[in-house]
């Protein structure tokens, strides 16, 4: 297969990944999907599984399931159908059911703490001893300045990416090639990224990471290179700065410390951070961004 035709499956596909995420919440059809994906519902279903390791299903279960534990987690004022319903689970019993088999406990006990378990387990399997220590001491970093403020939205070119590890370079080299190919000017200050994945209860190798370049306006999708606009909104922004390993530990004690206490819950799109320097291109590994997490009453 062609490197064009390849890029263009990616593209039609990551429409198809954009129009679930928007909708999660809603009643979620493949057929629907393959139309957004310009795909018949055979070839949808073969490409989506090559672009992203899972069938369609498997993905929105695991989507649905994934958001609605981190609602429990981190959004103490919904109740556990509340909850579900916001991931587009219509019956609490099989809610119920797919959550203990994907967690290996029941929502309730989930909320009430048993999340540490799954966690403990999660970083021990799946990230180094150091990061493991570094999340362990994360309740003594002090933690940076908090704002609430509405952001504007922001249209992006992007490049998807899977796992959070040194990796990530490597979508934002091929975004780097994009842009000097369309003559799209390539600043770090223009660079953001979405994380789409709570690394607490997902193995760091199966973590979504979405690599940005700010963009003004439509631009020409080519060789997996796509097009999103991050919303406007409430956010909760914070300048963080550091080296390599530094923000998960800093995303960690807002997730577990700040956001259960402040009265918001989560919003409806990815965290996402934008770079004044990025780990990810930068030769000393060193990092300074603002984060800003989307938040709602």
């Amino acid at each position: 297969m062609s490197l064009s035709t390849d890029g263009m499956r990616v593209n039609r596909i990551n429409d198809a990944l954009y129009y679930i995420h928007q909708h999660i919440a809603e009643p979620l059809d493949a057929r629907q999907l393959a139309k957004v994906a310009a795909y018949s519902p055979y070839h949808f279903h073969r490409c989506f599984k090559q672009v992203t390791g899972e069938n369609v299903n498997e993905y929105i279960r695991r989507a649905r399931l994934e958001r609605c534990a981190n609602l429990l987690m981190f959004s103490p004022c919904l109740t556990i159908q509340e909850a579900s319903q916001c991931c587009g689970f219509l019956s609490p019993a099989s809610f119920s059911q797919a959550f203990k088999k994907h967690f290996a406990c029941s929502p309730t006990q989930w909320r009430n703490h048993g999340y540490s378990k799954f966690s403990q387990a999660n970083y021990q399997q799946h990230w180094s001893d150091d990061l493991q220590q570094r999340i362990l001491n994360a309740k003594a970093l002090q933690m940076p300045e908090v704002k609430v403020q509405r952001l504007p939205a922001q249209p992006v070119a992007y490049v998807r990416h899977q796992g959070y590890d040194r990796s990530i370079r490597q979508a934002y080299e091929k975004l780097h090639v994009w842009a000097d190919s369309q003559g799209v000017e390539w600043q770090v200050n223009k660079l953001l990224g979405l994380y789409h994945s709570n690394p607490d209860i997902v193995p760091a190798p199966l973590c979504h990471y979405v690599a940005c370049l700010a963009v003004d306006g439509p631009i020409v999708r080519r060789g997996g290179v796509s097009a999103l606009t991050i919303p406007e909104g409430m956010h909760a922004t914070l300048h963080a700065a550091g080296g390599y390993g530094d923000l998960l530990p800093i995303l960690h004690k807002f997730y577990m410390q700040w956001l259960p206490n402040s009265g918001y819950r989560l919003g409806n799109t990815p965290a996402y951070v934008r770079y004044s320097r990025c780990q990810f291109l930068d030769p000393n590994e060193r990092f300074e961004l603002q984060l800003c997490i989307p938040i709602t009453l």
